[in-house]
């Protein structure tokens, strides 16, 4: 990898560069517009780094039989931490990458170059208008969706509606779990509102979070899981006990309670995520 890897952004204007991983042998990081966006071990992409993608890699884990190839969808593409995830421990895996900054995709594939062996075909543009335009095998068909949009460290507004959520569920298979990454602050209102968003939709939603960011009190991220068909209470016990810790899920009238009197977005309601301070997530 070349020194100090970096590449100004035709569509953001944002700044990104590649940095080293002092500590774990064989890992970078991607920082856009001074927010680490991702983290991949090459010499171990199963490995994951940050604590909520650890989760969402939980959820990816229990998605049928271990070690089945799945069919999957990312909206958001980073430097590609979940995808290679899912090829390292799902060989055979078929997915889909959408991501709107096209030189972002040459920055990553030039520096953290992807398995050569992996199924992973890159489709680039916006995420909502891309979707629209999936072929149409991909309905019904699709085990995973995961949704980590964020333009610099906000989630853009048009992909937080329901319109939005919408386009995706024709796209689920029949055992097809949509995850989402939500980052928030104290009080949770943009949380609150993606939940009662989902829960509008699907009969099927739980959040995943650490526990002191679930009771509002600090900046985070908050992973939301949602499908059609429950996935079983057998996965609380297993999500929890895979960590990191600690950790809690909410579901049922628990989630309730959490989304309570929350308005669900549209796309006429819908505004960007919260921005962090610059001592959160910034560097």
């Amino acid at each position: 990898m070349n020194a100090n890897p970096e590449q100004r952004l035709s569509v953001s204007g944002y700044l990104a560069h590649i940095e080293k991983d002092r500590f774990v042998p064989g890992s970078y990081q991607l920082v856009v517009d001074g927010t680490p966006q991702s983290h991949v071990n090459l010499d171990d992409p199963s490995q994951l780094f940050f604590e909520y993608v650890q989760r969402m890699g939980h959820v990816i884990d229990l998605i049928g039989l271990p070690g089945e190839p799945l069919t999957a969808l990312h909206l958001g593409g980073g430097a590609f931490t979940l995808p290679r995830y899912v090829e390292a421990t799902r060989p055979g895996s078929r997915q889909q990458v959408i991501e709107l900054e096209s030189d972002l995709v040459e920055l990553v594939r030039r520096e953290l170059p992807l398995p050569q062996r992996a199924a992973i075909r890159v489709r680039h543009g916006d995420a909502r208008t891309v979707v629209g335009k999936l072929p149409a095998g991909l309905r019904n068909n699709v085990d995973l969706i995961v949704v980590d949009i964020f333009s610099g460290a906000r989630t853009p507004a048009h992909v937080t509606s329901r319109e939005f959520y919408q386009l995706l569920l024709p796209f689920l298979s029949p055992r097809g779990i949509i995850v989402v990454n939500v980052a928030d602050g104290p009080g949770l209102a943009f949380a609150r509102s993606q939940v009662a968003t989902l829960r509008s939709l699907f009969p099927q939603v739980s959040a995943l979070a650490e526990a002191q960011i679930l009771k509002g009190r600090r900046f985070g991220n908050v992973v939301l899981m949602a499908s059609v068909v429950d996935p079983g209470v057998e996965w609380m016990p297993r999500l929890l006990a895979g960590g990191p810790h600690p950790a809690k899920i909410l579901t049922g009238n628990e989630l309730a309670a959490f989304a309570a009197s929350a308005p669900i977005v549209t796309d006429a309601t819908a505004i960007p995520s919260p921005p962090p301070g610059r001592n959160i997530f910034q560097v």
